[in-house]
């Protein structure tokens, strides 16, 4: 903070308080899951409570998933 609002902060009559106060704003702001969330970076926020269920239901859901391989590009010709 002491970089991002140096002026600010040194203009203030009184500083350490402008300091807080902008710290508590930027982490609401952007300190959240929810900001990131909004622009894509995140599919689902979870609450904590809810984890281990979300987590289980991957994990099954996965359990019985099958990939096909990659098919063979060449195949063993007679030498």
């Amino acid at each position: 903070m002491n970089i991002i609002y140096r002026r600010d902060i040194a203009q203030s009559p009184t500083p350490e308080e402008r300091r807080q106060k902008l710290m508590s704003d930027y982490k609401a702001r952007f300190a959240n899951p929810y900001s990131a969330a909004e622009r894509g970076y995140l599919d689902d926020v979870i609450v904590p409570h809810e984890t281990r269920p979300k987590l289980i239901r991957a994990l099954e859901t996965l359990q019985t998933k099958r990939v096909a391989g990659p098919k063979r590009k060449h195949g063993n010709i007679p030498l």
